[in-house]
């Protein structure tokens, strides 16, 4: 495959940083962002540590002067690929649910996807060829309780995607949603505890009983498993798979 510059949000943690590392070792330029500077060159140093061509950059992709800000900064760069992966997480009923953090939740996980798609979209036409990936959930598909607005902006994104492929289809631009079940991260460790308050059983039960027992493999979903589809969406061979929402769930949704 070409070396492509790919540009990832939420790098400084998660998710987000061990895909950087992982595309960063197949050889691809990584630009990774975050809402934290000093999380963002903490990335860049492991990726640097190995080898790996790395720009760490702050961004907060709630924030439209962020983004218009990050579309100048870049103007020298050729971005690729976009993997809109920044998120986060608040459980709790709708009732008691914080209005400014359900409205922080959409503006970053579906709002902020779609404004740094928009920034970088007409650069991506002109060089005619890019991918954006959306790192979003099996809660993109399905629901659970007390995550109303988490489920809400991922539920968005995939009409979102389905709109943006239709405007991209003259060239060679895809849009697609990876939508993995629970993959075992500081943020899932946090909800593993919210869990267990709000549902009133202990941690362990919401281990088994509530992330891994609607899953038929009954596993955690490997960081290695998003980037390997991550990097087969950038192929040349993934050119007519757009619009797309691609479960990797274990089974979940089978049932």
């Amino acid at each position: 495959m070409q070396k492509r510059t790919v540009l990832i949000t939420g790098a400084g943690s998660g998710i987000g940083q061990q895909l950087s590392q992982v595309l960063a070792a197949e050889g691809h330029r990584i630009i990774a962002t975050d809402l934290v500077s000093d999380a963002a060159q903490r990335t860049a140093q492991l990726i640097q540590a190995e080898g790996g061509d790395v720009l760490a950059l702050a961004l907060d992709v709630s924030r439209q002067a962020d983004i218009d800000a990050l579309r100048a900064q870049l103007q020298s760069e050729r971005v690729d690929v976009l993997v809109n992966n920044a998120g986060l997480q608040q459980v709790a009923p709708l009732e008691s649910f914080p209005p400014e953090r359900f409205d922080l939740l959409v503006q970053v996980m579906l709002n902020g996807a779609a404004m740094l798609t928009r920034a970088l979209l007409p650069a991506m036409r002109a060089q005619g060829y890019g991918r954006i990936v959306n790192i979003g959930s099996i809660h993109a598909l399905v629901a659970s309780p007390y995550k109303s607005a988490y489920v809400a902006a991922k539920h968005g994104l995939l009409g979102f995607s389905k709109v943006v492929a239709l405007e991209t289809a003259d060239t060679d631009i895809t849009i697609n949603t990876i939508c993995p079940s629970y993959v075992r991260t500081p943020l899932v460790d946090r909800q593993i505890r919210d869990q267990a308050r709000e549902h009133g059983i202990s941690e362990a039960d919401v281990v088994s009983d509530i992330m891994l027992k609607p899953m038929p493999k009954g596993v955690f979903i490997s960081v290695e498993e998003l980037a390997q589809l991550t990097l087969f969406l950038m192929s040349p061979a993934a050119r007519n798979i757009t619009a797309q929402a691609i479960a990797v769930d274990g089974g979940w949704t089978a049932r």
